[in-house]
């Protein structure tokens, strides 16, 4: 706002004693005082604008994120090039007989004759939900399920770039495409018309494995998607997973910065192969993992906590 930068509009005489620096120009005694209250109000006004320290919009932790996903060339580049580089190796994983995604832990089943499948997860995988992240920043606030629901209802999320390529690649050669999300199952019909309206393969309903789908002999731990994988694993041999957070491959039994660390050692060499990861800075499950996992916490005590994570190398 111009109202923050009263430097800008100096006074018209101000600017005539920097021209005539030399001379002994100064401001009368009535300038002064225009000047004192036209600093007044420009701070008024400043600080009328700029909330309090402990009442920052708590959506304005997300603004470089949402920004570089909605208008960064970059962000668009890398989520083609993964799923150009996927699609490069959908022959090779067909060929190979036992070539599956599954971790052993969650192949109940022999992969080896099963129909081809991938599995993706949904949310800034398949389909881009910036906008919704936009009207938070716009708003001030965060992520609830009314909102979310509300959004989702509108069926507007656009497909992320390169993927609609990739799944009429998977679909030309008889691969099924599973889409294993965290939108709740009462989203199921919402999503799935999003899905086709955005080019997207849908074999039938029975592709969205949503969250509280209910999978026989398999315990749900929290939105882990593990029991979903296990159900896809039984009809299906997985080619490859697409996902923009861990647990969209493989259960984060503990949610902290040491324990996902460990786990991306583990699986190293699954990426780039199997797992194909997508670019998200806006959410997921390393933010809370500097809290400790805690979203009862104020916003400035997690905002605090995530900065107090940052490394300086000192």
């Amino acid at each position: 706002m111009d109202a923050m930068r009263p430097s800008l509009y100096a006074p018209l005489s101000l600017l005539a004693c920097t021209a005539l620096a030399l001379s002994a120009c100064k401001p009368g005694q009535e300038e002064m005082g225009q000047r004192a209250h036209a600093a007044a109000v420009s701070a008024n006004a400043t600080q009328a604008s700029t909330p309090a320290a402990g009442a920052i919009p708590a959506g304005d932790d997300n603004l470089n994120a949402v920004l570089w996903m909605q208008r960064s060339e970059e962000y668009r580049a890398v989520a083609e090039q993964t799923y150009r580089a996927a699609a490069d190796k959908l022959d090779a994983a067909l060929k190979q007989p036992n070539w599956d995604a599954l971790v052993p832990e969650e192949r109940g089943n022999a992969a080896t004759g099963l129909k081809p499948a991938v599995v993706l997860d949904v949310d800034e995988t398949v389909l881009d939900n910036s906008p919704y992240q936009a009207r938070l920043l716009r708003d001030g606030k965060e992520y609830d399920e009314l909102s979310w629901d509300q959004w989702v209802a509108e069926k507007k999320a656009k497909p992320i770039p390169g993927v609609v390529d990739f799944a009429k690649a998977a679909n030309a050669r008889s691969i099924t495409l599973i889409y294993i999300s965290n939108r709740a199952v009462h989203l199921k019909d919402a999503t799935l018309a999003n899905l086709r309206s955005a080019g997207l393969p849908v074999a039938d309903d029975s592709v969205f494995l949503g969250l509280g789908t209910v999978v026989q002999g398999c315990e749900q731990n929290g939105s882990e998607k593990n029991c979903r994988r296990q159900l896809a694993g039984q009809k299906y041999r997985v080619l490859m997973q697409f996902g923009d957070q861990l647990g969209d491959f493989v259960q984060v039994t503990a949610n902290t910065s040491q324990a996902r660390g460990a786990l991306l050692q583990q699986y190293h060499d699954w990426f780039g192969e199997r797992w194909w990861m997508l670019p998200n800075p806006s959410y997921g499950g390393w933010e809370p993992a500097q809290f400790n996992n805690d979203y009862s916490q104020p916003w400035q005590t997690r905002h605090d906590a995530k900065r107090a994570a940052l490394e300086l190398a000192r």
